[in-house]
């Protein structure tokens, strides 16, 4: 039986393949605010580091105005809905094998985003999983976003785990990574189906002295025999 009891597991760019949806969405939100171009190349920059953290955070960053910041993410709301809603997300591979063995296992998923709870949820709805994971966070739901380690925490009290060994967290950012290693969770993996390289990924743990050392995986598929499961 697996030590593991709960998988926080991420979701763009680790369960959920958007083929670059979200930066466009960013740059859509970033562009209506007229910036000139040093500041928006420095803002895209930001986000590029950024990926994975709360949305709203990453906007009150960039344009440093409550009004401003939330006018943005509202837009980066809009125009990321429309792209689920022209069905320009799927999942990734191997993401529901993963789902299903460890329900199978009775480990408890938890899926866990940077994402608003109300996009967080279309993607669910769009990919048909509401009955396939055992939670959903935002920021909203936890306090922080990551690098903090207040998503996969929350996931642990809330669906029941024992102690952080039991926890594994899964993501493609570095900021994943960070929040799991926080955590001090039992398993904590990088994979690499999203913008992040396996450099950056295995640097987590040293850029932000934290103990530990990440897995970096291929892809999210590659997590089940860490959690002593098989496909």
């Amino acid at each position: 039986m697996s030590r593991i009891t709960v998988a926080c597991l991420d979701m763009a760019g680790t369960t959920v393949r958007d083929e670059g949806t979200v930066m466009a969405a960013f740059t859509a939100a970033i562009t209506a605010h007229n910036l000139p171009a040093a500041a928006f190349n420095q803002a895209m920059k930001h986000v590029r580091a950024s990926m994975g953290q709360s949305k709203i955070e990453v906007f009150r960053h960039i344009l440093g105005d409550e009004q401003d910041a939330q006018e943005a993410n509202a837009s980066f709301e809009r125009h990321y809905a429309g792209a689920v809603s022209a069905g320009k997300v799927a999942p990734m591979p191997g993401a529901t094998d993963v789902f299903a063995a460890c329900r199978r296992a009775g480990i408890r998923v938890c899926l866990a985003t940077g994402f608003s709870p109300a996009t967080r949820d279309a993607i669910v709805s769009a990919l048909g999983w509401s009955d396939m994971v055992d939670l959903l966070l935002s920021p909203a739901d936890a306090g922080r976003g990551r690098p903090w380690p207040d998503l996969p925490l929350t996931a642990l009290l809330r669906l029941g785990g024992g102690s952080v060994a039991e926890l594994a967290v899964a993501g493609d950012t570095p900021s994943d990574v960070e929040s799991g290693l926080r955590a001090g969770a039992g398993v904590v993996a990088g994979v690499l189906t999203g913008a992040s390289t396996r450099e950056e990924l295995s640097a987590v743990a040293a850029r932000a002295d934290l103990p530990g050392s990440p897995l970096v995986l291929e892809s999210i598929a590659d997590l089940l025999p860490h959690l002593g499961l098989s496909g």
